[in-house]
């Protein structure tokens, strides 16, 4: 089926909208999760056939980002068992004004009609995009790499299967046949089709759409996310930090691609962090590419004139030295992607000049910049971290899905 004919269809699921209840969409999110996990055999055949056509052309760190397992799927599941769980964003009053004339006037959020969305290798978007946007009662429409697709085609029979379970229209949720940069185009300029674009991957994808999209984008995802140890840090409480935020998933989007030290304790600290993320890490040594002043005192690759704008997505951490505070905010403030950053201090006052100062989505005061994620923050999955500052900023859930209406009630008023 092509592009334009499945958006033909999405619109008329759209239409559909306006019938169904919140508890309508909870039960068939439900059935979407049982069923998921009763595919998990059929979904796994078409992960593995991803997996072998994409071995020698992709990295190992984003093989991984592919795989799926029992548990993962397992996890996707639970991942829209708690989307269903949560308060149906719809129909809540957001403000309420009544005139002196008794003319009442409310804003209503309602939900934005035909989401589509963007993103690469990783099958697991498939159903947090499809299980948010269902919950925030849209319609998904969802185009995946080609790396992807077959776990992806797997991933949204179930979750059909489940809306038909639960008598609801099955194209509520469709996948784009085209893995081509063809059907990208299509959905950047779908005008009367999509109400809102989300790309989720690479920096090229996103510049692509924000450059070239017709439709409302958001703008998400690219991490160059810095963590900063200051001079007042405990400083095996930044070793563990570091080491979370740059190696437990350095595939992702919130992963540390970039740390700043502060150069009273670089003397000290440099030799412990290079034992921890290199010498201690035999399987998957991380490479340090440094400044001019860290390169005097330890070993590394010397840092090229790209690697502190880099999204490493890798085994691969740009380290700088710092005078203080406040050259570590103008460095990440001039190199940041809007993302998440952190600081790690036991100054009070360091801490909230840092917080203050920081002009990015999320901003950690002694926490791993890895937290960045709808379900750490409580919203069951997310769309995507947006790191513009209209209409979304952040992990993205149900209330970002949602715009608004005024109702206007009157009694013959007449202006």
């Amino acid at each position: 089926m092509t592009t334009q004919e499945l958006l033909i269809k999405a619109k008329e699921a759209k239409g559909a909208l306006s019938t169904i209840t919140a508890e309508d969409i909870d039960r068939a999110l439900l059935l979407m999760a049982d069923l998921l996990v009763q595919h998990t055999d059929s979904i796994l055949s078409a992960n593995a056939l991803d997996l072998d056509a994409a071995r020698g052309t992709i990295s190992e760190v984003m093989l991984d980002r592919l795989l799926l397992t029992p548990e993962r799927i397992a996890g996707m599941a639970d991942g829209i068992r708690q989307v269903a769980s949560l308060p149906s964003p719809l129909g809540r009053v957001l403000k309420h004004h009544e005139r002196g004339d008794g003319l009442v006037i409310e804003r209503i959020s309602v939900a934005l009609g035909v989401v589509a969305i963007i993103y690469e290798s990783r099958p697991n978007v498939t159903s947090d995009a499809a299980a948010l946007a269902l919950k925030s009662g849209n319609v998904c429409v969802l185009r995946c790499g080609k790396e992807a697709h077959r776990s992806a085609a797997a991933i949204v029979e179930a979750l059909r299967e489940g809306l038909k379970k639960a008598g609801l229209p099955e194209d509520m949720v469709l996948l784009i046949e085209d893995t081509t940069r063809q059907s990208a185009n299509e959905l950047m300029t779908a005008d009367g089709y999509v109400d809102l674009l989300i790309p989720r991957g690479g920096k090229g994808l996103i510049s692509a759409c924000v450059r070239n999209a017709t439709v409302p984008c958001i703008q998400t995802g690219t991490g160059i996310c810095h963590i900063y140890v200051d001079s007042a840090a405990d400083q095996d409480m930044a070793l563990n930090i570091i080491e979370n935020a740059k190696c437990s998933r350095p595939s992702v989007c919130n992963a540390e691609e970039v740390l700043v030290v502060a150069e009273d304790i670089a003397g000290e600290f440099l030799p412990k962090l290079r034992k921890r993320l290199v010498d201690d890490r035999a399987e998957h040594p991380v490479e340090l590419r440094l400044d001019e002043k860290a390169a005097k005192i330890i070993d590394g690759t010397p840092a090229g004139e790209n690697d502190f704008d880099t999204e490493f997505l890798d085994y691969i951490l740009a380290v700088k030295v710092v005078k203080d505070v406040e050259e570590a905010i103008a460095h990440i403030n001039r190199h940041s992607t809007g993302h998440s950053e952190a600081i790690i201090t036991e100054n009070a006052e360091a801490a909230e000049k840092f917080t203050r100062a920081i002009d990015s989505s999320s901003v950690y005061v002694n926490a791993s910049t890895r937290f960045t994620d709808g379900g750490e923050f409580g919203l069951g999955c997310e769309m995507g971290i947006s790191t513009q500052k209209l209409h979304a900023r952040g992990p993205m859930g149900l209330e970002e899905l949602n715009t608004y209406k005024y109702i206007i009630k009157g009694k013959g008023h007449i202006r």
